[in-house]
């Protein structure tokens, strides 16, 4: 009978695994006992030997084990993750069956079980990411699952994201099953449609997580005059025209990304208006309004991850402050300002406490009127709160 090698830990290091947290970092480590790889399954157990849990090796990672099973005896194999792939379809049978949604996250790495696992679909293409040593073992099983399992165009590798350099993995993009992507994927929200760039666009084609915030802030743009800062490809300029935002101003650093929102406008049959898309940084044309005195009734900041690690976190502070104190200034009395955060690094309390400072700077009357947070296909593991990244604010700036 093969003996599975053990990763026993040092005194007083299980409580995480306890907790059932599914990273375990080099520095628990006490010893390993047995022949182990990198990319071998591992019992973890507590510095007297007692079986905690099933994982998967890199010493080439601070997270020097994914862990995936508590259950003693269970299997992590082949088995393990086609049967947490199917859970994760079933999760979302109600998207699958919604006609105006057709973009969705499939898979969510840890919170639906599969530690480093992205799967997102858009209409007939899955765009995968296999960011951990575990996930990308078992990239043949899970292309060749979902491949059974979903009617499918093609799948779609973009496995391109600066995790794997910290798992000591190559970066890596291409097709992976069936037909690769065309150049623009036409996908559909809530009936609105809009055009995805999954080979190079930023995450894997599209922010899938904003979804059900672009349908909460649409309510708060009839008749408003809206600055979209951040806007990428323009999806929050779409909801608000459609909610009867006369004009909608959208900044991006991108000029690539302005030149895919002006279509989105017209492609969703809304013909000439005075709507304005301005490529530079948003902190500096913010400023730039501020000076001149221009002013609007709802601004949305939805900026790119400020904290990528804690020790970034101070001047991602500085970041958020800055940003929202200028947006608080942009705003006519009564205005309206929905912000967003979505460095996990940052919790939902500091997040806040910055929205209190810049208002208390800014010399305004805030109320915070509505917490938002990532869609529903996006859950939060309550055993690994870093699943909970994405967190947004609406106030009534006064």
């Amino acid at each position: 009978m093969h003996t599975i090698p053990r990763v026993i830990l040092k005194p007083g290091r299980d409580q995480s695994v306890l907790n059932r947290h599914p990273w375990l970092f080099s520095g628990a480590l006490s010893r390993v006992e047995g022949e182990a790889q990198d990319g071998d399954v591992v019992e973890v157990c507590d510095s007297r030997g007692q079986f905690l849990a099933r994982g998967v090796l890199n010493r080439r990672s601070q997270i020097a084990v994914r862990l995936l099973s508590w259950e003693p005896g269970q299997a992590v194999d082949a088995d393990l993750w086609r049967a947490r792939l199917d859970a994760s379809i079933r999760r979302r049978a109600a998207l699958a069956a919604d006609a105006g949604t057709d973009a969705y996250r499939l898979v969510h790495a840890e919170a639906d079980g599969l530690p480093g696992l992205i799967v997102d679909r858009y209409a007939g293409w899955l765009v995968t990411q296999f960011l951990s040593l575990a996930a990308e073992q078992q990239q043949a099983v899970v292309v060749e699952h979902l491949a059974q399992q979903l009617a499918l165009q093609g799948i779609f590798n973009r496995s391109d994201n600066e995790v794997r350099r910290k798992e000591g993995l190559p970066s890596s993009a291409g097709p992976l099953w069936g037909d690769p992507p065309p150049e623009l994927v036409e996908i559909h929200e809530h009936g609105h449609r809009f055009l995805a760039d999954l080979v190079s666009g930023h995450k894997t084609g599209f922010y899938l997580d904003q979804r059900e915030n672009r349908q909460a802030c649409a309510k708060y743009t009839s008749g408003a005059e809206v600055l979209n800062a951040f806007a990428y490809t323009g999806a929050f300029a779409v909801y608000a025209a459609a909610a009867g935002a006369p004009q909608v101003t959208n900044v991006d650093s991108s000029p690539a990304a302005l030149q895919l929102a002006q279509r989105m406008l017209p492609l969703n049959g809304f013909g000439a208006r005075p709507d304005e898309y301005h490529a530079a940084n948003a902190f500096e044309w913010l400023r730039g309004c501020r000076d001149r005195g221009r002013q609007f009734d709802v601004i949305i900041l939805d900026p790119p991850k400020f904290a990528a690690s804690k020790s970034q976190v101070a001047a991602a502070l500085r970041g958020y402050k800055d940003i929202n104190l200028l947006g608080m200034k942009l705003l006519r009395p009564g205005g309206c300002l929905v912000t967003f955060s979505c460095s996990g690094a940052v919790g939902a309390e500091l997040f806040q406490q910055v929205l209190f400072e810049a208002a208390l700077d800014a010399g305004r009357g805030v109320q915070l009127v509505e917490r938002l947070g990532q869609a529903a296909d996006h859950p939060v593991l309550l055993t690994f709160p870093e699943s909970q990244y994405l967190k947004g604010a609406v106030c009534r700036v006064e």
